[in-house]
């Protein structure tokens, strides 16, 4: 038995989960979304309590029983509580401004870049970072690392955008060519 699978999902906060047929629709103050149910799991909820069970014992509702189980916790977290990604600015001149609901980037490029987010995801600045929020976890994931992928942070100087909290692995450069030279030139 999955040990994340059976665990119980507790709803709190104004969520509601509603479910029917081969759908789980999971309402919250922050959002709703809509899962389906694979086949060969059923979700029942009773009171505030909601619980992921296997109908049967085969190896494809095995595997899947406790990733539903995750993204339906997911669901009911970003229904409550908003998911965010933290990004930061690192490199002088680099900055960040809103557009309207856009953000444009001066990063170094001959063109500023404007990165407009998709429905249900809202994008802020603040102070040289960039917050992505939203409810469906894997959109807001999806968003910061399209926003990152604008320039990565570059090995030598640590300048682009970086998660908060990411370590930057540094190389030297060229400083140890200038000190030795090439071995046997005159």
């Amino acid at each position: 038995m999955s040990r994340i699978g059976k665990m119980p999902i507790t709803l709190g906060d104004g969520a509601s989960m509603n479910v029917s047929g081969s759908s789980v629709m999971v309402k919250g103050p922050k959002g709703e979304r809509v899962l389906t149910i694979p086949v060969g799991l059923a979700v029942s909820v009773s009171g505030n309590q909601v619980s992921v069970t296997r109908l049967d014992e085969e190896r494809d509702t095995r595997s899947l029983h406790g990733y539903f189980r995750a993204e339906l916790h997911n669901a009911v977290v970003g229904a409550t509580t908003l998911w965010t990604k933290t990004l930061e600015l690192s490199g002088v001149g680099y900055r960040a401004t809103m557009n309207g609901q856009s953000v444009v980037l001066t990063v170094g490029f001959s063109h500023p870049v404007t990165i407009t987010p998709p429905p249900g995801i809202t994008l802020s600045v603040t102070e040289g970072k960039i917050i992505v929020a939203g409810s469906d976890k894997h959109a807001v994931g999806q968003v910061a690392a399209s926003v990152r992928a604008v320039k990565k942070p570059e090995p030598y100087k640590g300048k682009g955008i970086k998660y908060v909290g990411e370590y930057v692995r540094r190389k030297a450069g060229k400083s140890a060519k200038a000190v030795g030279g090439a071995p046997g030139a005159k």
